[in-house]
């Protein structure tokens, strides 16, 4: 089994016997991340054999087979595979897009992060998923939702507060969840979603080897930022996964910048993907504006996990087109970045291919467009109209005790009680 996605003639198998870690002769360097420094990689480096109880493992970064898009046989998507992508990719853009014009008109308060630009890596990797599967996510987290099936009325609810919405209006932009689709959060911090999915993968392997649940075979995915990676969580769950052999896949969504630090000032090397074989396990370098590249890379990082061989780290190499959040001029980075990055735009480069290949017309993609605009009109207009919370709501969830501090000697909630605003004295 290797690898399938990117740059290079010569894939590596993952079980291979060969334990050096072999880079493109045909590419000494190579700019990386739209920056004019030159990275150049260093004569094949030998690894020591690994601990006998393990696999080999090998870096398979850049040695990923370029598949030949010219003939039918050689395709990497169906029609209907195709369009699928296209109406996930389109929805996550024109919502995010409806946030924008609702956070100003007010609807919306607090950070909003948008995901403009990367829509690649959520369609990619989170529709090749069973149900059951879990997404770990982060504060840039409505299209992760909305990629593993949370409908899109159900998201703008809980953007604009209301008691509709998937965590009832109390999670907000950054803390996206679904017990019924398995989506485990948004995190508002970098990185404290990382352990939790460790541990959600962790759960997969309990129920699977102990329990011996036999259909037990879920994976679980973690999406982070390239700021993510200088942070402890990171490595300690790397460390661990590997360890256990856990099914899970590290996501890197590196979009280059860290709020508005350049990635490239950040960190020591650049190239996040060389952090996985460090730890015992496969890592990969993808064209994260490019959806079927990421595609065919999760489809063997996920299956790896499906069958117990363990984590794989995954770069997607993306941008975004908005700032950090809505209340981001975006002023730092260069117009001349981001107008590189906008010519790469995933969801024109998925049309153009289907159109070439014949998979599709522009008149079905605008019947795909029309769809997703009647589905956001509907979401905001039913987020418009629905219902505040209760102030019952206020403190549900805090308490593990339903009769503990939260609750008055007449057994109602004691933030029902009209003096509760008027201060602590008279509660």
């Amino acid at each position: 089994m290797s690898f399938s996605a990117t740059k290079v003639a010569q894939p590596l198998s993952l079980r291979s016997n060969d334990n050096s870690m072999s880079f493109d002769p045909f590419r000494p360097s190579f700019s990386f991340l739209g920056s004019t420094h030159k990275l150049r990689f260093n004569a094949p480096i030998k690894v020591s054999p690994p601990h006998n109880r393990r696999s080999p493992v090998v870096a398979v970064s850049d040695v990923v087979k370029e598949k030949k898009l010219k003939s039918t046989a050689n395709l990497l998507i169906t029609k209907q595979e195709g369009l699928e992508l296209y109406e996930d990719m389109v929805l996550g853009r024109s919502f995010e897009d409806m946030c924008a014009q609702m956070y100003y008109r007010g609807k919306m308060f607090g950070f909003v992060h948008l995901y403009n630009g990367q829509e690649a890596v959520s369609t990619g990797f989170i529709k090749l998923l069973k149900k059951e599967d879990s997404v770990v996510s982060t504060y840039r987290d409505h299209v992760h939702a909305l990629s593993k099936g949370v409908s899109a009325r159900a998201v703008m609810s809980e953007l604009f507060g209301k008691a509709t919405g998937c965590c009832r209006g109390q999670g907000g932009s950054m803390h996206m969840f679904s017990k019924e689709h398995n989506l485990i959060g948004g995190f508002a911090f970098i990185g404290e979603g990382i352990p939790v999915a460790t541990g959600a993968a962790f759960s997969s392997k309990y129920r699977r080897e102990v329990l011996k649940e036999a259909d037990a075979d879920y994976v679980t995915l973690a999406f982070f930022g390239d700021g993510t990676c200088n942070n402890g969580q990171f490595f300690e769950c790397l460390n661990m996964a590997a360890l256990w052999k856990l099914p899970i896949v590290f996501v890197v969504e590196n979009n280059l910048w860290a709020i508005g630090m350049s990635h490239l000032r950040a960190t020591s090397d650049p190239q996040i993907w060389k952090k996985g074989p460090a730890f015992g396990m496969p890592g990969v370098h993808v064209d994260g504006m490019d959806v079927l590249k990421v595609r065919e890379v999760a489809k063997e990082a996920i299956g790896r996990a499906r069958r117990g061989e363990g984590p794989t780290l995954v770069e997607c190499e993306t941008y975004r087109f908005r700032g950090h959040s809505l209340a981001d001029p975006d002023e730092l980075r260069d117009p001349a970045e981001k107008a590189h990055y906008a010519g790469r735009d995933p969801i024109s480069a998925l049309k153009k291919y289907m159109i070439e290949n014949d998979l599709a017309n522009e008149q079905e993609f605008k019947t795909i467009e029309k769809k997703i605009d009647e589905v956001l009109e509907e979401a905001v207009e039913f987020a418009d109209e629905s219902p505040l919370p209760p102030r019952s709501q206020l403190l549900e969830n805090v308490f593990a005790d339903p009769k503990g501090f939260g609750i008055g000697p007449d057994g109602k909630y004691r933030c029902e009680d009209p003096k509760f605003t008027q201060g602590t004295a008279h509660v």
